[in-house]
């Protein structure tokens, strides 16, 4: 499942929050609109679809929210998700050590960074590996990645955190 929120310039990231999902392989509109308890009929028309016909890969628009609740697994924290994202996430390789993000800082490979598409600079992100359960909470301080099908960049310090060698099955958290 994929859940994005796109941000208004302006206004806070929560007061002006649109959630979208990307359709998956099995999904129907029907399970879509149960999952996110919305109506079919306001999720047609959200979309302007005259049908129940989606593909994966399908960019669908939801209501628009003041904060998403967190799930209910999430270690126990003071804070709270406003996002949620599910993919594979890569670690920067060497060779970037030193060179400029797309912030402007330099990357340092031993802190606790990543790189994501559209998340705004400076956010944190609960990023927990799937496949040992281990998360690491990271600033967003770069852009990407492009390539791979990746959701996320995450740098060698934050990557080893989590316990990931190579790529790993990931969830991110955007925490507020």
């Amino acid at each position: 499942m994929v859940l994005l929120l796109t941000m208004g310039y302006g206004l806070s990231a929560i007061s002006r929050a649109q959630i979208t999902y990307t359709v998956q392989p099995g999904d129907s509109l029907r399970v879509i609109a149960e999952r996110f308890s919305i109506s079919l009929e306001e999720l047609q028309k959200l979309n302007g679809l005259a049908g129940d016909t989606i593909q994966p890969g399908q960019i669908l628009r939801l209501k628009a929210v003041q904060a998403l609740t967190p799930r209910k697994e999430t270690p126990a924290q003071t804070t709270e998700a406003v996002f949620f994202q599910r993919g594979m996430a890569a670690w920067y390789g060497p060779g970037f050590q030193g060179k400029p993000t797309a912030n402007g800082e330099t990357f340092n490979t031993y802190t606790l960074t990543a790189a994501h598409r559209t998340l705004p600079f400076g956010v944190q992100v609960r990023v927990t590996n799937l496949n040992n359960g281990r998360w690491v909470v990271v600033r967003i301080n770069d852009r990407g990645p492009y390539s791979g099908g990746f959701i996320i960049d995450l740098s060698k310090a934050a990557a080893q955190r989590i316990g990931m060698d190579g790529i790993a099955p990931v969830t991110l958290e955007v925490l507020k």
